[in-house]
């Protein structure tokens, strides 16, 4: 009965997570299934042999697919909670109230550890979140990158033309085009929530302001 209860108790609290994890799964395998799918439909196309599964999961082809989104995602993310930080969006529930003094939660038994030690240990936890959301957009960017220069070589390769280097590729258009195709997307959509959430309202949201709430007010 216990071991149920715990169970439960950890379904409740977690159920956020566990079920976008499950849905994140669930899209990368439907992504590395079709993709592979076409992949070799594209490879028929111009009379080459097919791709074995595996071969295509390390390939630039799916790398340079995965990241290039993963890489905007946490653009959109590390922007979002470095932007809210220091400005605002009156009437929005995106935003800090421009009104109202944030105060400093009085540090207790409970605080995190880097928090209780003051200092720079502080100052660097303090900021921990956006630092590690731009540390993966980099670790993104660089892989998809890596992923986008394998599959332009081997294009090139299959049609007789010349290796890319590196350097080259980073000035490359193509490789820019994937990313700001993505970027763009975020950013408005980004730009929308904020925007909406000062008019509408989603009952039960953490991202929404009470139904009952003024348009004027700030913050959820």
């Amino acid at each position: 009965m216990r071991s149920q209860e715990s169970r439960q108790h950890i379904l409740r609290d977690n159920g956020l997570t566990i079920v976008l994890m499950a849905l994140f799964i669930g899209s990368l395998a439907g992504m590395a299934w079709t993709g592979w799918h076409a992949h070799n439909q594209e490879r028929a196309v111009h009379g080459v042999t097919s791709t074995p599964f595996l071969e295509y999961l390390t390939g630039g082809s799916f790398i340079s697919a995965l990241f290039e989104n993963w890489e905007s995602e946490f653009l959109q993310m590390a922007s979002y909670v470095v932007l809210t930080a220091v400005l605002v969006q009156r009437g929005s529930a995106e935003s800090k109230d421009p009104d109202e003094r944030e105060d400093e939660v009085p540090l207790g038994s409970d605080s995190p550890w880097p928090a209780r030690q003051g200092g720079w240990k502080r100052a660097l936890y303090a900021r921990s979140l956006g630092i590690t959301l731009i540390l993966l957009f980099l670790i993104s960017f660089g892989l998809h990158f890596w992923g986008s220069l394998h599959a332009a070589n081997a294009e090139a390769l299959q049609h007789g033309q010349p290796h890319l280097a590196a350097a080259d590729y980073l000035l490359d258009s193509r490789f820019w085009f994937e990313s700001f195709q993505n970027w763009q997307s975020e950013f408005l959509s980004t730009a929308v929530i904020v925007v909406l959430s000062i008019f509408l309202r989603q009952k039960g949201s953490p991202e929404s302001k009470a139904v009952n709430v003024s348009h004027a007010t700030t913050g959820a």
